[in-house]
Parts: C-alpha cells; sequence; structure tokens
C-alpha cells in the first residue's frame, strides 16, 4: 500500500463519516444554523479577533468551524481532502448566506490548489495530523499559504492519548511513529458510536517534538505551545465533565495531557 492509497482510504472513510456527522448529536446542526458557534475556548482565546482578517481552514471537515470563522468576520476558506465534506460545507454556506469558500485537496496540495493564495491565518484542528504521514511536507503547505507576518493556528489532540488500545487499557502504538502507518478497522465514529457504518482507514502518530521541528524547518517562528489535561470534546472512553465543557478521562483524572495548542508566524 503506498501513499495514494492510504489517501484514498481516508477519504473514503470521511466520506462516510460525513453522511452521519451531517444527522448526528455531536455536531449539532439545528443549533449551529439557529446561531451557535461550533468553536471551543481553546481556539477563541488563542485566535482572537478575526475581523477583516484572511482565514485558511486546514482539514476543515463539512465547514462548521470554518464558517463559525465567517460569522466572527474573517474571509473564510476552508480546504478537505473530502469531495462529500466540501460538498456539504458548501450547501451549508448557501443556506446560511454566509461568505465562505471551500476547496477540495489533500492539505499537502493547498498552495497549488488555491493558486498561490496567502492568508492571514492559516488554522486546523483536532484531529488533523494524524491523517498526514509527513509532518515537513504538511510544515511547507501550511507556512506557504501565510501571508508575511500571518500566523498559524493548530489545536490538536495530545499524540500520548494515541499510544493506547482503543480502551486506554494499554499503550499500544509508538509516540512518534515516524511516518509509520497504522492500519486500523472500526464501525460507527466518534460522532455516533451506533452509526452503521464500517471504515477502514491508515493513520500516523507524530510526537510534539516533530510538529514542532517541522514548523520551524519550514521557516516559522513558534510563539506559542499550551498543554491542557483536558478535552472540549466528550470522545474517549469513560469521560467526565469538571469544569464546565472540560471533560477528562475517569480513570486517569487530570494527570494526563489530551489537548495542545501552538501558534507560529511567518517572517514579515
Amino acid at each position: 500500500m503506498n501513499e495514494t492509497d492510504w489517501f484514498e482510504l481516508n477519504r473514503a472513510a470521511w466520506n462516510a463519516r460525513t453522511r452521519v456527522h451531517l444527522a448526528s448529536k455531536f455536531y449539532d446542526l439545528a443549533a449551529f444554523r439557529a446561531g451557535a458557534t461550533s468553536l471551543k475556548p481553546i481556539e477563541l482565546e488563542q485566535v482572537g479577533d478575526v475581523r477583516g482578517k484572511s482565514l485558511l481552514h486546514l482539514q476543515c471537515h463539512f465547514g462548521q468551524d470554518t464558517l463559525s470563522w465567517a460569522r466572527m468576520g474573517a474571509r473564510a476558506t476552508g480546504l478537505d481532502l473530502s469531495d462529500e465534506a466540501v460538498k456539504a460545507a458548501r450547501a451549508l454556506a448557501e443556506e446560511l448566506s454566509l461568505d465562505a469558500r471551500f476547496v477540495e485537496a489533500n492539505v499537502y496540495d493547498a498552495p497549488a490548489a488555491l493558486g498561490g493564495e496567502t492568508f492571514d491565518i492559516v488554522f486546523t484542528s483536532y484531529g488533523v495530523l494524524g491523517w498526514l504521514p509527513d509532518m515537513d511536507r504538511w510544515a511547507r503547505a501550511a507556512a506557504a499559504c501565510l501571508k508575511p507576518g500571518g500566523v498559524l493556528h493548530l489545536v490538536e489532540f495530545h499524540p500520548v492519548v494515541w499510544t493506547f488500545d482503543d480502551a486506554f487499557e494499554r499503550v499500544v502504538y509508538a509516540y512518534d511513529g515516524h511516518g509509520e502507518p497504522i492500519v486500523t478497522e472500526q464501525t460507527g465514529t466518534y460522532a455516533d458510536r451506533d452509526a452503521p457504518v464500517k471504515l477502514k482507514e491508515v493513520g500516523f502518530n507524530h510526537g510534539i517534538g516533530t510538529v514542532v521541528t517541522a514548523l520551524l524547518g519550514a521557516g516559522l517562528t513558534l510563539e506559542r505551545l499550551r498543554e491542557v489535561d483536558w478535552s472540549p470534546y466528550d470522545i474517549f472512553p469513560d469521560m467526565v465533565e469538571g469544569p464546565a465543557g472540560q471533560f477528562h478521562m475517569r480513570k486517569f483524572g487530570r494527570r494526563l495531557p489530551l489537548v495542545y495548542a501552538l501558534a507560529a508566524r511567518r517572517s514579515p
């Protein structure tokens, strides 16, 4: 199996997920249509005021976060590998009369797919890097999409999470797999465990050191790196809510980092 096969498997998996996610309570499109934001406090605090700024959302799924940034005044563009997700995002933007556009492309191909356009902000979040085999290519692509002085904002699940088996009982995967593919099969999705879909996909584990080194190698300057011991999403086994909107796993308490966030700037 080569890289092309990996991405085609993942495209098919995300196409199947999209159909489920559009109808899921997890994504709660009814509330979103009524004006609720899909963005979480971590990224809202980090990214800040986006009014009048151009923003590129990489690996945007069906566009809820992209459209949330548009509602806050950004000139927003979303990019995703899944044709079904991009189709749904465009339909949602039209339905809600929001000024955002969506592009179907592999994140590695973003600079070419966008015709060399650059942005004040490049944003990507939650469960994105694990679908990519090479962080250096990702960092170069993201950096190429930034204007001089522009900032990349990444909010991602902590790589220590992906070392465990599905039940979080044993460490079975490397913290940093150095591009080694992890092929898995599953039924259901994180948004609907009982959904009648079977998925085969390919993932990759990347340590924070690898991610940061890739960004530095792409010419960006790291301005912020934060690790937090909670998740804004109740998606892991046996999670309990502490302060409002902050979930941690009962068995680990607040002793395990679940999310990290970083900001890296292109030189003016």
